[in-house]
């Protein structure tokens, strides 16, 4: 199509009177396709009602995309994106390299989000429109056949990578809210409307199945995390990174999660959205022209981080959201925090269980479990019973997250192994995948701990075979038991993934719970389950009465309901360790008074290490030192070590050791480094009624103070 044809179209429809933005659209696609002949250009309209540009133009083979043009209505007053279109205009400069803003005659071409040129290949004349001259047309050709040609602009930095990932995550999540509030797709060929989208079945599948409170716009945030993360992940471990692609991804998802598997082929194949799949692929391009694992090599190793595949999570979802970053607590937990405590529970195995491997014992105890499906009216359950063996050392993180605490624990394991480096591939397999479980509710962290405890294991010189087991990180909430009804397809890989996660929850001696649980005082996980668990925390020490207290919301906090449900895990088992980090306010908050009454109840001993760092008391050290959280968090933090071995007589409380440990962060990681639970210096306490504080406390007064009287009896 040369100028004057173009124009002629133009002016085809411009002169009825009648003519619309839409009615152009055909001509310049035509005339686009026609100087690029190499390239597909896509005008879609149900692509465009779910955000995206008005054509995408893209690689024939792969469909990778190499610009994008937006068109708005000949004469429009702000193709510079300054009034009306700001917030558009702004949202594709941010999340697409390359874009053309243009009312037909106009055309604005922008670079990584800058203007870059400008040109005009026709202006409108008393009702008519006339073409510019040759020099102009000569300029715009080339213009476009440089957008053709110029790849994006590799990022170079770990915080680059992040802001460009978070803008596109945005645009993709934006773009799936959108194709949710519309319903069914339109067929492509017949034009016959479907009775509802895969996408929509998806977001079905997770609201019935994980998060009953789950919105449409909260899915699509949910959905574009995991897309955009999990392509990041498969990328950086591409060996092939020359031909990166959504279709090569699929088959980088380690064989040990079918259900994993099965969402990214989803993703890769035929069944995604078309909608949506431009932005997909836009993202693909991005990790396609970047240097993904210089980018990371860049973050090294230091005191705070281990791995820069679950940190840099951390920074991607900051950039994405903070607020999301905040309401789900997902905070990277420090490398000398995540040692400690996995170092802690295998001296506490030794020592207190007699167990001589720690955490990589391999003894097998039998347990009584139902059969399915059968009866057994002498039963308790009435169901009839037989006895399995299972691995006595059963370790479950219940918010596992991005694998932290699981990677730190298969690491120490390894470490046992040195020397008999050739036992480890078989111990792995029948030893240790069997009795290595996590929960986690949202899909991007689950992605990524999957991607990583796989990478680990096959560092480690571990290969699965086809009858290998999978890893047991299961997609679960942790706080709700599974249901087991039938549901369609894509709910059914929902449903079976949940219930594989049940049959941890129900029937594994579970011995070990260690993790970083969720802090959120605002939570709205309340399943009728746990709320049923946390009443024993509600009612005063002694558990008889009913807890004295006006608003004792504190105790819905996440962590709470994590500790809560450790104790469960760990009564159920007969003997355990908990060994969690979370905020230390359940110490000495006289509302807790139940909660700390109910652990003396239920362990042995209970070791606190409180780390402080409490910026909402503006804590310092005892000699009026700044004192930092281990956290960017403002909530002080302290690590709780749970034991019970079945030896405590049912009547006696447990034995309570505390240590503080102020200063400044680094400070405090050289510690928790350099020390272990047996060298830490731990001072018993003698928690006392009512309050059972496990902090200590002069008593010395107590009963002088006891001998005046109560405010509220001075006004009676």
């Amino acid at each position: 199509m040369t100028l004057k044809e173009y124009i002629a179209e133009l002016n085809r429809q411009y002169q009825t009177g009648m003519a619309r933005e839409h009615s152009y659209r055909p001509a310049l696609k035509q005339l686009l396709s026609d100087l690029l002949p190499q390239l597909t250009v896509t005008n879609e309209p149900a692509r465009i009602d779910c955000g995206a540009p008005d054509y995408i133009v893209s690689e024939r083979t792969n469909h990778l995309p190499v610009f994008f043009v937006e068109a708005k209505d000949i004469g429009d007053t702000d193709l510079d994106g300054r009034r009306q279109h700001k917030e558009q205009f702004s949202r594709y400069r941010r999340s697409l390299p390359r874009m053309v803003f243009t009312d037909y005659l106009r055309f604005h071409f922008y670079a990584e989000g800058e203007l870059t040129d400008c040109v005009e290949i026709g202006a409108e004349r008393n009702g008519r429109i006339e073409p510019a001259g040759a020099k102009e047309w000569a300029k715009f050709k080339a213009l476009v056949e440089n957008a053709a040609k110029a790849a994006p602009r590799p990022v170079s930095t770990p915080g680059e990578l992040a802001e460009a990932m978070a803008a596109k995550a945005r645009l993709l999540a934006d773009s799936t809210h959108k194709a949710l509030q519309q319903g069914g797709r339109e067929d492509a060929v017949g034009g016959q409307g479907q009775p509802d989208s895969q996408l929509k079945a998806e977001y079905r599948a997770f609201r019935d199945v994980l998060l009953h409170d789950l919105t449409p716009e909260a899915f699509a945030d949910i959905y574009a995390q995991t897309i955009t993360y999990g392509l990041f992940a498969a990328r950086l471990h591409d060996p092939t990174p020359e031909d990166f692609s959504r279709q090569e991804a699929a088959t980088l998802i380690p064989r040990t999660n079918p259900f994993l598997r099965k969402i990214f082929q989803s993703i890769a194949g035929y069944d995604l959205d078309e909608r949506i799949a431009w932005i997909v692929d836009d993202i693909a391009t991005l990790f396609l022209h970047s240097d993904i694992q210089g980018i990371m090599e860049k973050y090294g190793a230091d005191d705070l981080h281990a791995d820069p595949l679950m940190h840099f999570y951390e920074d991607f979802l900051a950039a994405y959201d903070t607020r999301l970053r905040h309401s789900r607590g997902v905070y990277y937990t420090p490398r000398p925090v995540v040692s400690y405590i996995v170092r802690a529970v295998d001296s506490l195995l030794q020592t207190r269980f007699g167990l001589t491997q720690g955490l990589a014992d391999s003894l097998k105890i039998a347990r009584s479990i139902p059969v399915e499906q059968s009866r057994d009216g002498r039963t308790t359950d009435g169901l009839k019973h037989t006895d399995r063996l299972f691995h006595r050392v059963q370790l479950l993180d219940p918010a596992t997250g991005t694998g932290t605490f699981l990677a730190e624990a298969i690491r120490q394991i390894h470490a046992k192994f040195q020397g008999n480096e050739g036992l480890w591939p078989a111990y792995v397999k029948t030893e240790l995948l069997p009795r290595l479980n996590g929960f986690e509710i949202l899909m991007a962290p689950y992605t990524i701990a999957h991607l990583k405890l796989d990478l680990l294991l096959s560092q480690t010189g571990y290969q699965p075979a086809a009858d290998s087991p999978r890893l047991h990180v299961y997609l679960t909430n942790s706080l709700e038991e599974a249901s087991t009804r039938q549901r369609e397809l894509f709910a059914q890989w929902l449903a079976d993934e949940a219930n594989q996660a049940n049959r941890v929850k129900s029937l594994t001696p579970v011995m070990v719970m260690m993790g970083n649980p969720p802090y959120n005082g605002s939570s709205t996980n309340k399943g009728e389950w746990i709320m049923q668990l946390m009443a024993d925390y509600k009612k005063e020490p002694g558990g008889a009465k009913p807890l004295n207290e006006r608003n004792p919301k504190w105790l819905n906090d996440d962590y709470v309901k994590f500790i809560r449900l450790a104790q469960h895990y760990v009564e159920r088992n007969g003997e355990g360790v908990v060994a969690f980090i979370n905020p230390h306010g359940y110490l000495d908050n006289p509302t807790f008074r139940g909660m700390r009454w109910q652990l003396l109840r239920a362990f042995d001993e209970i070791y606190t290490l409180d780390l402080h760092g409490n910026a909402k008391k503006k804590e310092t050290t005892p000699l009026g030192g700044k004192d930092e959280n281990v956290f960017d968090i403002m909530q002080g933090v302290s690590i709780n070590l749970f034991v019970k071995t079945g030896r405590k007589a049912n009547s006696a409380l447990g034995k309570v050791f505390h240590a503080d440990l102020y200063g400044r962060r680094q400070d405090k990681y050289d510690f928790l480094d350099a020390h272990s639970i047996d060298d830490t210096p731990f001072t018993e306490l003698q928690p006392q009624a009512p309050m059972y504080f496990f902090v200590p406390k002069d008593f010395a007064l107590q009963a002088e103070y006891d001998k005046g009287f109560g405010i509220n009896e001075l006004f009676v």
